[in-house]
């Protein structure tokens, strides 16, 4: 340990050893302020999940869970009740809220960027409109899905709070502004799994 800095009023440095002790204290580097801290993204979710619930008198219920992928999100899981072998509108609503019996508190479908509804492979499209879902003979849907240009947690394309909505017909990917996708009869809220 260094001995402790003589006085500045000193005009005169009688010995070497206080010469040394001076120019020590006058060396010193300045000690410099913290670094600031690194900048937080918007953290997103490992994970998420969709509990479907039946609505406007339907029999059809499920549970999805959704992952971050590549390019968007990957939905999966398996939806019952459907009518056997038939078609689904299935979609990313805006509003995260499936209150309303017949599913319509969940809002129109996820459109950030202002679109025409659409199909998802082909053109412009709402940023929920999906492909529609095939029941089997039992009639359940066995969901596997990637919904491209979205994001679990974070941004104007973050699908974490809205509802993933199955419509009584098949979306036609045309008829605006839903396809002609018929009543809404199951709604899940996308919950992050924690």
């Amino acid at each position: 340990m260094s001995p402790p800095c003589p006085r500045r009023r000193l005009l005169r440095v009688p010995t070497l050893a206080g010469a040394l002790a001076l120019a020590a204290c006058s060396s010193a580097p300045k000690p410099l302020p913290p670094a600031p801290p690194p900048a937080t993204a918007t953290p997103m979710a490992q994970g998420a999940q969709a509990i479907m619930q039946s609505a406007s008198a339907s029999l059809v219920s499920g549970k999805l869970e959704l992952t971050p992928a590549a390019a968007g999100v990957r939905i999966a899981g398996t939806i019952g009740g459907l009518p056997a072998l038939g078609r689904f509108g299935f979609h990313v609503h805006e509003t995260g809220d499936c209150s309303a019996v017949d599913g319509s508190s969940a809002g129109g479908h996820f459109n950030p960027t202002h679109q025409p509804h659409g199909n998802a492979k082909i053109g412009a499209h709402h940023a929920g409109d999906m492909d529609n879902l095939v029941a089997d003979a039992e009639g359940i849907a066995h969901v596997d899905t990637q919904l491209a240009g979205v994001t679990l947690g974070g941004g104007a394309m973050d699908i974490l709070g809205r509802a993933l909505v199955v419509h009584a017909d098949p979306d036609d990917y045309a008829t605006q502004p839903a396809g002609k996708s018929g009543a809404r009869v199951a709604c899940g809220v996308i919950k992050a799994i924690r």
